[in-house]
This record gives C-alpha cells, sequence and structure tokens, in this order.
C-alpha cells in the first residue's frame, strides 16, 4: 500500500508544478543575469551569502501569494481592489505597468545583445522573437504554454556550466557563502539593493498568484503547490549563485569591470574559453526570451484583474480582448523602442527598478493585510510566528527599497 500512496503524492506534485518554478526562474532575466554578473564582477565570492537571506525572504514572499491564489481562487489585483479599493488599485497599476513595460525594454534589449554576439542583427532577430512570443500566447492553452516555459529553464543550465568552467577556488567560494561579509561602501550597498531588488519584485507576486488560479490550484492541494514554490526560489538562487561565481573567479580576478550580461559574455571568452563565453550568452538569450513571455502575461493578468475584465490564456481572442491588447501593445511598443536608434537602454532599465522599489512596500503590505483576513483565507491565515517573520522581512525589504531610490537619485548619500 505504501509504494502507491507515494506514487500517488508524486504525481499529485506533478500536477502543480509549474506555477512556482517558472515564476522563480524567470526572475533571473536579462537585468537579473547583468546585476548578478556585475556584482561578481565587481565584489568577487564576498556577494556570496547575501543569496542565502534572500533565498528565505524570496521564499516567504512567494509563499504567501501562492497560498492567497490557492485559497481565494482569486488574483493579487482582484484581492487588493476588493479590499483597498479602485483609487489605490488604480495607482498600483499605472506603477507596475510602467516598471513592466521598461523591464520588457530590457528583455528584448537582452536579446539584441546576445544575437550580436553570434552575429545575429538585431532588426531580424528581435521581431522574430516577438512573434513567437505574440503567436504562442495566442494559439496556445495554458497547460502548452506551461510546458513551453518549463521547457526553456533547461537555458540556465548554461550558467552552471559556466561557473564551474571559470575553473573557481571552491574552498573559497564555500567558506565566503557561509561567511557574512559587509563593507559601508556606496558601491557595495548599492550592488546589494540591486540584487535584492532584482529577485525580488512586485510583478513576481501577481504572476504566481495569477497562474495558480490560471492552473485551477485548490487548497486541498496546496501542500504540494507549496513545495514546488520553494524549489523554485531555491533553484533560481543557485542559477544566481552560479552566474556570481563565473564572474568572480574571472573577471574580478582579472579587475575587469563590465557594465551588462553581454559584456560579461563577451570578457568570459579570453579568460575561461569561448565555449563558456558560447554558454554566458546562451543563457542570456534564454532567459531574455523567457521574460519577454512572462512580462507582458504578468502584466495583462494584472491589469485585467484589477479592472474586472476577462484573462487568462485559455480565453479565445473574442472572449478577452482586453488581455490580449495589454499583450500585444507591450510586445509591439518594446519591440519599437529597441529598434530605434540611440533609445536610453539603461536610463529605462533604471528607472523600471526605481518604480519597482516605489511599488514594492505598498505590494506587501497589501499582502501581509489580506492573508491575515479570516474571512478570505480561513484557516490558511498566517501563524503568529510566521507574521513576526513575514513583517521582519517586510521591514527589511522596505528599508532596502528606501535605500534603492536614495542611491538612485543622490549616488553619493552613502559615502
Amino acid at each position: 500500500m505504501r509504494p502507491k500512496i507515494s506514487r500517488k503524492r508524486f504525481l499529485l506534485f506533478l500536477a502543480v508544478v509549474g506555477p512556482g518554478l517558472i515564476t522563480a526562474n524567470v526572475d533571473n532575466d536579462a537585468g537579473g543575469i547583468a546585476t548578478y554578473s556585475v556584482a561578481g564582477a565587481q565584489f568577487g565570492y564576498s556577494i556570496l551569502w547575501t543569496l542565502i537571506p534572500i533565498t528565505l525572504l524570496l521564499i516567504i514572499v512567494q509563499e504567501m501569494c501562492a497560498r492567497m491564489g490557492a485559497v481565494s481562487g482569486k488574483g493579487l489585483s482582484d484581492l487588493i481592489r476588493e479590499n483597498f479599493g479602485i483609487k489605490i488599485t488604480f495607482l498600483i497599476m499605472i506603477g507596475l505597468l510602467i516598471a513592466n513595460f521598461s523591464t520588457t525594454v530590457s528583455e528584448f534589449a537582452g536579446i539584441a545583445a546576445a544575437g550580436e554576439i553570434f552575429g545575429l542583427s538585431k532588426y531580424l532577430l528581435v521581431p522574430l522573437c516577438a512573434v513567437i512570443v505574440v503567436t504562442l500566447i495566442l494559439k496556445s492553452n495554458y497547460k502548452f504554454l506551461e510546458r513551453i516555459l518549463l521547457l526553456m529553464i533547461v537555458f540556465y543550465v548554461s550558467y552552471v556550466l559556466s561557473g564551474i568552467m571559470a575553473n573557481p577556488n571552491w574552498g573559497e567560494v564555500a567558506s565566503q557563502t557561509v561567511t557574512p561579509s559587509f563593507v559601508f561602501t556606496s558601491a557595495y550597498l548599492i550592488v546589494l539593493i540591486g540584487v535584492i531588488g532584482t529577485t525580488i519584485t512586485p510583478w513576481m507576486q501577481f504572476y504566481l498568484q495569477s497562474s495558480i488560479v490560471e492552473k485551477g490550484i485548490r487548497a486541498q492541494d496546496y501542500k504540494y503547490s507549496r513545495i514546488e514554490v520553494i524549489l523554485g526560489c531555491i533553484m533560481t538562487d543557485v542559477v544566481s549563485f552560479f552566474i556570481i561565481v563565473a564572474c568572480a573567479a574571472t573577471l574580478f580576478t582579472h579587475g575587469i569591470a563590465i557594465n551588462s550580461a553581454s559584456d560579461a559574455a563577451l570578457a568570459l571568452g579570453p579568460l575561461a574559453g569561448h565555449f563558456a563565453e558560447t554558454l554566458f550568452a546562451l543563457g542570456l538569450f534564454g532567459a531574455a526570451l523567457f521574460g519577454a513571455f512572462i512580462l507582458p502575461l504578468s502584466t495583462a493578468f494584472y491589469v485585467c484583474e484589477a479592472f474586472g475584465w476577462e484573462s487568462g490564456v485559455n480565453k479565445k481572442l473574442r472572449e478577452a480582448r482586453q488581455f490580449y491588447a495589454v499583450i500585444g501593445a507591450m510586445v509591439a511598443i518594446s519591440v519599437g523602442v529597441i529598434l530605434l536608434p540611440g533609445m536610453p537602454l539603461i536610463q529605462l532599465m533604471l528607472t523600471s527598478q526605481v518604480i519597482n522599489g516605489l511599488v514594492l512596500p505598498i505590494i506587501l503590505v497589501a499582502i501581509v493585510k489580506i492573508i491575515n483576513n479570516e474571512r478570505i483565507m480561513g484557516n490558511y491565515v498566517n501563524s503568529r510566528f510566521y507574521n513576526v517573520v513575514v513583517y521582519g522581512s517586510t521591514g527589511i525589504l522596505i528599508m532596502l527599497s528606501g535605500l534603492l531610490i536614495l542611491t538612485t537619485f543622490w549616488p553619493g548619500v552613502l559615502g
């Protein structure tokens, strides 16, 4: 009897796989890879220890959103509108829309940068990828699209291989990973805030909760979904770990400064071999394409939920016109921006980071208030101990978001 029970549980787990793994891994998008690359190149292994508390924070926030989706059967935008009113919801949506648009532009910028490393023109590659994204979303149901997105996670293996091929000092890597070190300099704090900011973003919470609802996961299945969410959070930061290791073992050791993930890929060639360079660039392309799928989808989900419009990739075009219109507009305008010469892409990425930093504390407070509402969550509200951890974590993230905004507008404020 026991093997049958185990097999049943394993099949139930497989049935809920998707939302947690996809949401967490897509966070290692073009902007995320750039941030981790710069962190490794600038500070070496000394930044690795931060990934442990960051992973714990990510698990806490993602777990709450997944639980709310499974128990309430509603997306985060729906719950915010119902509990805080139209005005606050509208302001949050405007901020998220601007931030997500800037981030979507950065995804297509990552596709263009990776393509140039392989000798492909952005004027051919970017529109082609845009057509693939829109076509798959339009023509697929959720189940098929989820399989495609899960398959794309394979691209991240290239970063694990790049980290290994960089031939790091594994003893030093292990020591720095478990030994906290802190440098009170503006440069270190900006990089630290950037690493946290690129790991825990507002759009992730909306997408995760919407995809839990779209997949039809309910409270009775949540314990299996919770395992998947935790695995996804761990997996994404394992990838982040190897990106930092690859750049620390090569670029930091040789004192090479970089400004982007494509710079890191090109610099790896002479130091770790052209195969490592190819793997790093391939990972950038896959991650950017992954993000180009998820960011427009996430935006369409929460905009439509906020205003009570039909949403979901299982819906036909005529059933959810606004949903598909948002996706089409996000992709088309982002591609147009990338193809225009002289566009300030770095400034766009910076803008999205600042807006995310402004919106994140509001979203976190809303999440904590909703998840402790017994009328909505019943027996699935947070325990007292969990609330202590959550409020502490929320306070830390609010403080760091504030520091991010300060260092963006006043770079010398931290000394």
